[in-house]
């Protein structure tokens, strides 16, 4: 029997066909389930729309800027308007680098900026789970994207320090909504060549530092690498981990768990 089988999973985040959103939905829908996108930014509506058939997605691409609050409260709506009645699984894959981080130091940067990538990748995911709420059934699974944020991995950034912040939001849900039977958790993902990671300084030192350390090794450009990810992510939508929430599974090669090769 198909993991996802029957589940109707929600996912943001897909802007390309390279993105690791898109390598989640290619394995969800393989595995059974029915999927939604949304957009991340509503001027990506178009992009996400074109990029949903090639995933295999036929179902409408819903407009979700998290940063706009009109379009979390329309949310669920939109998802009934597709016709679903309930949401079994929710793919939170979001990060934003604004323009202008570039000439900052980490130190320097203004809460102008800093709240932006704050935003859309922590707060968002509370954001979006309490927009699916109504939606939301027992045996339900939110699951996030995220890096480690144990340690400071190349220049420091306060997308590292907001990915420290999903963490904690997911905890945070995970003990809100657990009484309802929804589990929330994240997948910590080693470095890989998305839009998104090549936009960040030090990014190729980064790849490097793991292909080094991982004793599995981590390969950045492999679809492997990319597919252990969704692995990970439709493992934790299906049914196969009904008793763990709040956690962080770290996908890497193991480059976290050790200090030096």
């Amino acid at each position: 029997m198909s993991l996802l089988a029957g589940r109707r999973v929600v996912v943001t985040g897909v802007l390309t066909e390279a993105s690791l959103a898109s390598a989640v939905v290619r394995l969800a829908l393989a595995e059974g389930a029915e999927v939604l996108l949304t957009s991340p930014v509503c001027r990506a509506h178009r992009i996400t729309s074109r990029v949903a058939p090639r995933l295999g997605v036929a179902e409408p691409v819903l407009e979700l800027d998290v940063t706009l609050q009109q379009d979390l409260d329309a949310l669920a709506d939109a998802v009934r308007e597709a016709g679903w009645d309930r949401v079994d699984g929710v793919v939170h894959a979001l990060g934003y680098l604004p323009e202008g981080f570039e000439g900052t130091t980490f130190a320097g940067t203004p809460w102008a900026l800093a709240s932006q990538v704050f935003e859309v990748t922590a707060w968002s995911l509370a954001a979006v789970a309490h927009a699916l709420d109504p939606l939301l059934v027992r045996g339900s699974a939110v699951v996030g994207l995220t890096q480690d944020s144990s340690q400071v991995w190349g220049d420091p950034d306060w997308l590292q320090v907001s990915h420290a912040a999903l963490a904690a939001t997911a905890r945070s849900l995970a003990r809100e909504l657990g009484p309802r039977g929804v589990r929330v958790n994240l997948v910590a993902c080693g470095p890989v060549a998305t839009l998104l990671a090549r936009a960040l300084p030090g990014h190729t030192s980064l790849v490097e530092e793991y292909d080094v350390r991982a004793p599995l090794g981590w390969d950045a450009t492999s679809d492997t690498s990319s597919g252990a990810i969704a692995k990970a992510a439709v493992m934790l939508l299906s049914s196969w981990f009904p008793a763990t929430t709040g956690e962080v599974i770290t996908v890497d090669g193991g480059a976290t768990a050790v200090g030096v090769r």
